[in-house]
């Protein structure tokens, strides 16, 4: 009789309920892995981070494209701004010549008045591209040294201000309308001069001044 030594069992298969265990661990394990990876990589480079903040711009050539060059008063400038600000803003924020004054922004007072090549433009309504390579003389340019511009003394010897705020405009429209041939008589100051309101109301005084100056 021959005896045989039992072989090794076979395994047996596993119960559906584990098997669909184990496979549900395996998806959950992948698919947490595949999310933290991707945590991960959203916190290095998230899409509305702000962008890392440049130089600060300088003044000069070469800044934003070409940069915008011109003449102040008689002295070459390059700012390296952007040809869309309004020349008053170059002036006042990058220039430092605060003489021109910003009043209401939108054309419609005249205290921003300045020189473009000799004729009177209201700054706030210039961008500075447009006066590339050309001459611009503010308030600060008009007097010769210690000694003042015709129109100038003839605002202080008429008490042509007041408050002072608009004077600066008042005296660059002044000179502009007497270059112009504006200043034949009172009534063509006033109408000339219309566009720089004084809210001190020294109209009059103002007048005056210009028809001192004018000669």
């Amino acid at each position: 009789m021959n005896h045989l030594e039992p072989g090794p069992e076979p395994e047996s298969e596993p119960e559906p309920e584990q098997a669909g265990f184990r496979r549900r661990g395996f998806l959950a394990t992948t698919a947490g892995a595949a999310g933290a990876m991707a945590v991960t990589a959203g916190a290095a480079t998230p899409r509305d981070a702000p962008a890392a903040p440049g130089p600060p711009e300088e003044d000069g050539p070469g800044g934003d494209g070409d940069g915008v060059a011109f003449t102040v008063n008689g002295r070459a400038v390059a700012l390296a701004v952007d040809a869309r600000v309004t020349l008053l803003d170059a002036l006042r924020e990058r220039l430092n010549l605060t003489g021109t004054k910003k009043g209401c922004d939108r054309g419609q007072c005249g205290a921003c008045t300045v020189h473009i090549e000799g004729r009177r433009v209201l700054a706030c309504l210039t961008l500075v591209g447009s006066v590339r390579d050309r001459e611009v003389t503010t308030i600060e340019g008009l007097a010769d040294g210690e000694r003042l511009h015709p129109m100038q003394q003839a605002f202080i010897d008429c008490d042509g201000l007041q408050c002072g705020f608009c004077t600066p405009g008042q005296v660059m429209s002044a000179v502009g309308l007497v270059r112009e041939g504006r200043a034949r008589s009172d009534d063509e100051i006033r109408e000339h001069m219309s566009g720089n309101i004084c809210r001190c109301s020294a109209y009059p005084h103002i007048v005056d001044a210009v028809r001192k100056g004018a000669r």
